[in-house]
């Protein structure tokens, strides 16, 4: 390292100059000069700054030769000069840098985590370069073995240099002063060669908070804006606390996650390592790439995690530096191993201090009991001496599963985080085959490197009391004891609130019941009281309770006497029971009966007024009608259930013109309104009818009485007239079944012409049929029920009824009475038939 070279005198060079540079504009007098200046200026303050990195540089790498030279003394028991002499022949015989060979001596002396990253590097390159000709190894007592592998492998430039880098990081490391500088130190020499930029440093606090112990590459007023995060702030570094590993993202605004310097570096991606240090996680080490971060080999992971145990080594024995110390500790984190035995043993429930079990490589492999207190009782009945000392999976194998619970041990042990939870199942072993289970309430808390387990076993009677405690809330159920002799009253938390009551409020007696009860209740408390107390009997009554915010509840109190051997009254012991839903569910109830009845009432009236209206325009018996040419006859048969009463109607009557009237029709509906609405359609039809009019223009014209003269309804209707003179019927439908001709013995339904039903449309045109009689046919109008099942189609109902019509009757009544007889309709809907014989 030679020194640096100091910069030209400013008057040397302003002497050197010509005369006529001075007046020249751009001459060092004028503006060109200044800036000229300047630029020399700025040239100079960046070639002492890079010859300040290189001596700090050298500082670190006499650092790490003198530590090489170190161990050759010891191991080669000579001076210092002769082990200057050494390392230097074998630099030279391994064709590397001092540098790097004194980096090579430490790792194998160190067998440290940095050791295993350099040889796994060295393992790596080794396996895929070709081995160089014309080397040889050197040896000096087994402390170059590094640099034989290397002289074997890999031509010697990218091994060694992860070798220098760690090894000069973990010295500027264990130099440092506070973390501050270790993080400089790490950003420095081992991460801005895998390209990083900033690295940050967290200290884990007790309340599970992060602080911003140290950091590297980022603005310091970004530093002061994060050096405390809560616990409840979700962040790259509390990834990994929270999950113990190393996480990476590759781009950090993809995570969704806020962190020191992602307004800087918003493309770039994050590395946070947990940094551990015998099991316990002491913070977090934080790296910021500016680009996005290709996934890393197992080699980098190796490296990133050597370098964060650096950091757990200063956050165990330093504390934070940039960015503010962190809070005084409380006593009992602050407490030895003495004064929490003593902790522990001022609890009152059983509990243990347990001690962590380090393994030979420092890492946590169980956790030793260290103390139990004097509540303790081991579930397999050992003594505490038995307990005390042994490895906690050990004594508890069953701890390895239970919910857990070693595991959680071993979280709260690493991230600080106290854990409480309650009614957790533990599972032991007695006689190494018979499980025995438990419920318990746990709490598991870190004091320094000590843990502090505390656990409340639920017995059965707690189990019973607290299952009779919750029946008593759904049940809403109080009870109460009082104490005849001292006057002591004892009640539970749920009859302070039929009372209205606070829980420091004093309980009422059972004689001061009448004060809080209804007036109108008086006799009945009275009553119960005197059964209670002096004739000493159980008993229970209903009363409304009257709080003092006015709300009055409906209480059943039930009570029993509680007599010695004397039979004298010592105790009387009870419960209240809040019955005012199921009092206002009967007032309810009482009041919904009484309406359904008046209903019931109202429709078995206008029931049976839809009947007699019924009756009175087309009695079920009716007599038959003869003219000098036509035999008529009329069924009807009404619904069996009133409620079902409808619209179906007939008509038959002789008009002036000397015709005849034969009409059947259905109104949609049952009830009252679908009778009043036949009674319209049938009277505005006969009163048409008087005009003369065919079939069709009749059933058009009763199609705008139905559209207009009524409220939404629709019907269905056939209607015939028969001239006697021409014997020809005329008949028209409106979405009604055809009529059926029975003419020597074969029944057959007349040609469906086109209708649409009444009241569907405005207006509507209808078409007319006609057909010639000849003397012994049987025209049949019918309405739907006659032939309408549930399970069948209409079309073969109707071949049914042409299959019943066939049969050979002697008058036309019983023919009528056969097919009603042998209908197969199960609808209960009401049926007209007209039957016309012509003479």
């Amino acid at each position: 390292m030679g020194t640096p070279r100091q910069p030209e005198r400013s008057d040397q060079r302003s002497n050197a100059a010509p005369d006529d540079e001075r007046a020249r504009p751009d001459g060092p007098g004028g503006p060109g000069g200044a800036a000229s200046a300047l630029g020399r200026l700025a040239d100079t303050v960046d070639r002492l700054r890079r010859e300040v990195r290189e001596a700090h540089a050298a500082a670190d790498g006499r650092a790490l030769i003198e530590m090489a030279k170190g161990i050759l003394v010891e191991r080669l028991r000579c001076g210092p000069v002769q082990a200057d002499r050494q390392l230097a022949s074998l630099s030279a015989r391994a064709g590397v840098t001092r540098l790097e060979l004194a980096a090579d001596i430490i790792s194998q002396a160190a067998h440290d985590r940095l050791a295993e990253v350099t040889a796994s590097f060295i393992a790596d390159v080794g396996a895929v370069a070709p081995p160089a000709e014309g080397t040889t190894a050197g040896t000096a007592g087994g402390t170059t073995g590094g640099a034989a592998a290397r002289e074997k492998g890999t031509g010697g430039t990218a091994a060694p240099s992860v070798a220098v880098r760690l090894r000069t990081a973990e010295s500027g490391a264990l130099a440092a002063d506070d973390t501050q500088a270790v993080a400089e130190s790490l950003l420095a020499h081992a991460l801005a060669p895998l390209g990083a930029v900033a690295v940050a440093v967290w200290a884990a606090r007790t309340d599970a908070s992060l602080a911003l112990a140290g950091c590297a590459g980022l603005p310091p007023e970004e530093a002061a804006r994060w050096h405390y995060v809560p616990p409840a702030v979700a962040t790259p570094a509390r990834r990994a606390l929270t999950e113990r590993r190393q996480v990476s993202f590759p781009v950090l605004k993809d995570a969704c996650l806020p962190s020191v310097g992602h307004r800087e570096l918003p493309d770039g991606g994050r590395v946070a390592v947990p940094a551990a240090a015998g099991g316990r996680i002491l913070g977090v080490l934080e790296i910021c790439w500016p680009r996005p971060l290709p996934p890393q080999s197992p080699q980098i992971r190796r490296q990133l995690e050597a370098l964060a145990e650096l950091c757990a080594h200063t956050l165990e024995h330093s504390s934070p530096g940039a960015a503010g110390p962190c809070p005084a500790l409380s006593p009992c984190a602050a407490a030895g191993v003495g004064e929490l035995v003593d902790l522990a043993d001022g609890i009152r429930d059983p509990a243990l201090v347990l001690l962590p079990a380090l393994d030979a490589h420092g890492r946590l492999g169980d956790f030793r009991i260290h103390h139990v207190n004097r509540h303790f009782v081991d579930p397999l009945g050992r003594p505490a001496g038995a307990v005390t000392g042994a490895l906690l999976l050990e004594a508890y194998p069953m701890a390895a599963g239970n919910e857990g619970l070693f595991h959680t041990i071993e979280r709260v042990h690493a991230t600080g985080e106290p854990f409480r939870a309650e009614r957790i199942t533990l599972t032991t072993v007695v006689d190494h085959q018979i499980p025995v289970t438990s419920l318990a309430d746990i709490s598991i808390s870190r004091h320094g490197t000590c843990l502090l387990l505390v656990w409340r076993v639920e017995d059965e009677a707690v189990r019973l009391a607290n299952l009779l405690q919750h029946a008593q809330r759904l049940g809403r159920i109080g009870g109460f004891e009082e104490n005849t002799t001292t006057g002591e009253i004892t009640w539970n938390q749920q009859l302070f609130s039929f009372y209205g009551l606070p829980p420091t409020a004093r309980p009422v007696p059972l004689e001061q019941l009448p004060a809080f009860a209804h007036p109108d209740d008086s006799v009945t408390i009275g009553r119960f009281l005197r059964t209670l107390l002096h004739h000493r009997r159980p008993a229970s009554t209903d009363f409304r309770l009257r709080r003092p915010d006015g709300i009055a509840r409906h209480i059943r109190i039930v009570g029993e006497p509680v007599l010695d051997a004397a039979g004298r009254l010592l105790a009387v012991r009870g419960a209240y029971q809040d019955i005012s839903a199921q009092h206002w569910t009967e007032v309810a109830l009482a009041a919904t009966r009484d309406r359904l009845a008046h209903t019931e009432q109202q429709a078995a009236e206008r029931n049976r007024l839809t009947l007699q209206l019924q009756h009175a325009i087309m009695p079920p018996a009716r007599g038959p009608m003869d003219t000098p040419h036509l035999h008529i006859a009329v069924r009807y048969r009404p619904a069996e259930k009133d409620h079902l009463v409808g619209g179906d109607w007939y008509d038959v009557a002789t008009l002036p013109t000397g015709q005849t009237l034969l009409c059947v029709g259905d109104v949609a509906g049952h009830g009252i309104d679908a009778a009043t609405d036949m009674v319209v359609l049938r009277n505005a039809l006969r009163g048409l009818a008087a005009t003369g009019a065919g079939p069709a223009q009749l059933l058009a014209w009763l199609n705008v009485v139905t559209f207009h003269l009524t409220e939404r309804v629709t019907a269905t209707a056939v209607c015939g007239l028969y001239d006697p003179a021409s014997r020809v019927l005329s008949w028209a439908r409106a979405g009604h079944l055809p009529p059926v001709l029975i003419r020597r013995g074969h029944a057959d339904a007349l040609p469906l012409i086109k209708g649409l039903l009444l009241g569907a449309v405005p207006e509507t045109r209808y078409e007319e049929g006609r057909l010639q009689l000849e003397p012994g046919d049987v025209l049949l109008m019918y309405t739907d029920g006659l032939i309408e099942c549930k399970d069948r189609s209409l079309h073969d109902a109707q071949r049914q009824l042409l299959t019943t019509g066939d049969c050979s009757t002697d008058t036309l009544e019983q023919r009528l009475d056969k097919l009603l007889s042998r209908s197969s309709a199960d609808t209960d809907d009401d049926t007209c038939v007209i039957g016309m014989q012509l003479r």
